[in-house]
């Protein structure tokens, strides 16, 4: 039985990939302000999660919809 890798194409920015990266940028720069001192960050690294946990179950993205309106095309 062979193992399939899941792997998106990335020859080009899409709007889902561009939400993925706008994520974990969010993600990963309040984690580290969070970290060295500013603890405000922490509630703003859960509510990426939250948004992010609302549009598994809705399929609303706030971000999304910003990101369509500037220009950034689905796959």
């Amino acid at each position: 039985m062979s193992k399939k890798v899941y792997r998106q194409k990335i020859d080009s920015w899409y709007l889902e990939r561009i939400l993925f990266l706008v994520a974990g940028i969010f993600v990963l720069i309040s984690a580290v302000l969070g970290m060295i001192g500013f603890k405000g960050f922490i509630l703003f690294t859960a509510l990426v999660g939250l948004l992010l946990i609302v549009f598994a179950f809705t399929g609303y993205c706030p971000m999304a919809i910003i990101l369509k309106k500037l220009g950034a095309e689905e796959k």
